[in-house]
């Protein structure tokens, strides 16, 4: 921290906020390749919550760099200064009492490591969507495996930069195989004694 920094103690800590909100805040994070799903699962999951009365927010990747990290761009400096913001925000959020559901790519378990390590290992939720590769480039709703196969975007995850498998998730979620909704309930049900107070 820098020396003439002195950051403020204030009256209403976290605990005030949950008893007001009546749930426990986590940061459920989405992590797979591009086209495998997160923002589908992320924002399912975020509306079902909400009909339960849950107080949450998404944060999505492009949504993010549309924003707060439209001065970052994609080398491997950068992605960590993106991972890096969107933790610190979510880590507020959750001080706020929301419970925070976020959609990144995140390849490397290093980075997943920082997250983890800003919001505590107790309120990092990880969800591996998990889908094959050939799926997603076949998907490829962005039109962003092809160019990166053309050679038009450098260090795209899965084609000449690497996707780490987490070690341990929270969930894996095989968006290939199972319906969305199925995975949502899957997902809010394993959620469920997390969150309630």
């Amino acid at each position: 921290m820098q020396e003439n920094i002195h950051p403020s103690d204030f009256r209403i800590k976290q605990y005030d906020r949950l008893k007001v909100m009546n749930q426990r805040p986590v940061l459920l994070w989405f992590t797979g390749l591009s086209g495998s799903g997160k923002s589908t699962l992320a924002n399912g999951t975020e509306v079902g919550l909400h009909r339960l009365g849950f107080k949450t927010y998404l944060l999505d990747g492009d949504n993010i760099r549309c924003g707060l990290n439209n001065d970052l761009d994609f080398s491997r400096e950068d992605r960590v200064e993106n991972i890096r913001r969107i933790a610190e925000v979510s880590r507020l959020m959750m001080d706020a009492g929301l419970i925070v559901i976020a959609a990144f790519i995140t390849p490397l378990e290093e980075d997943r490591k920082l997250i983890q390590s800003t919001v505590g290992e107790e309120n990092y939720l990880e969800v591996f969507v998990d889908c094959p590769l050939e799926v997603c480039e076949r998907r490829d709703v962005k039109g962003l495996y092809e160019k990166a196969r053309k050679g038009q975007i450098a260090n795209f995850t899965g084609i000449n930069s690497p996707y780490e498998l987490p070690s341990n998730p929270f969930m894996c979620i095989k968006s290939h195989e199972e319906k969305t909704s199925v995975s949502v309930s899957k997902i809010i049900k394993a959620l469920e004694n997390k969150i309630n107070l």
